[in-house]
């Protein structure tokens, strides 16, 4: 049975001590449904965020990680750095990865087979730019980069799978795809998965919409049968509105 998932991605924002205040935030206000909860600080403040979830019910999650065990990557962080401070999911693939530091679905597979053989959760971005939908290419797109990345798996392996899509033409700009595009995208990757993996996989896997979501859309997206959460970015930032979305279902 999947399950209900918010995750909170901070990207580069909040200090310490900002990091501190808002998690002390959404602890005190923490929704007491099934939802799960997932917070996403900076590397430099996961430790810190650890510790103070603990027995919270509150999931803390990287932003990103390095494919290699270890080595010389200046400013990389490794998988069993994670872990050994209790980091056990990350985020794989975001839209700003891929654009910025030019990410590549081959890269990224790399990357799922690291933080598999860790046996970490993986939260796996992607979605088309405003262009592919455009052309009405957005499906292939995404066909695509879940075959390049994921469709090497074992079937076990999708137990430790959690997708997120994300319109890239809906980050940040305030646009939404509404919710039967969220839905009509959400029903092809589930059906995508049933043909390559079984109902079963199709049905236990989690899909998250990502692209605006907020407070007062959060209901209505969240209401079609195939969209089980969300990755929820400038929004994560306020408790307010961060757990008004998580109350959303």
């Amino acid at each position: 049975m999947r399950k209900h998932i918010v995750a909170g991605n901070w990207k580069m924002h909040k200090n310490n001590q900002e990091t501190v205040k808002l998690l002390e935030e959404i602890i005190a206000k923490k929704a007491t449904n099934d939802t799960e909860i997932v917070v996403a600080p900076t590397f430099v403040n996961l430790l810190t965020a650890v510790e103070k979830t603990n027995s919270k019910g509150i999931t803390v999650a990287a932003q990103n990680m390095h494919q290699a065990e270890g080595g010389a990557f200046t400013g990389e962080v490794a998988a069993d750095m994670l872990t050994s401070i209790g980091v056990n999911t990350v985020i794989l693939g975001h839209s700003e990865r891929r654009a910025y530091f030019h990410e590549t679905d081959a890269l990224l597979a790399l990357k799922v087979d690291t933080a598999l053989k860790h046996e970490m959760r993986i939260i796996f971005c992607f979605g088309e730019e405003l262009k592919d939908r455009q052309i009405d290419n957005h499906f292939n797109l995404v066909e695509y980069q879940l075959r390049d990345a994921l469709f090497h798996l074992e079937k076990s392996d999708w137990s430790k799978i959690v997708l997120a899509y994300e319109p890239v033409w809906a980050i940040g700009t305030g646009e939404t795809a509404s919710p039967a595009q969220a839905q009509e995208m959400h029903k092809f990757i589930r059906t995508l998965i049933d043909k390559v993996y079984g109902y079963e996989v199709a049905e236990n896997v989690s899909i998250l919409y990502g692209g605006s979501v907020k407070p007062d859309n959060a209901k209505e997206i969240f209401s079609n049968p195939d969209v089980d959460g969300g990755l929820i970015g400038g929004a994560a930032l306020n408790a307010d509105d961060f757990l008004a979305i998580v109350n959303a279902f």
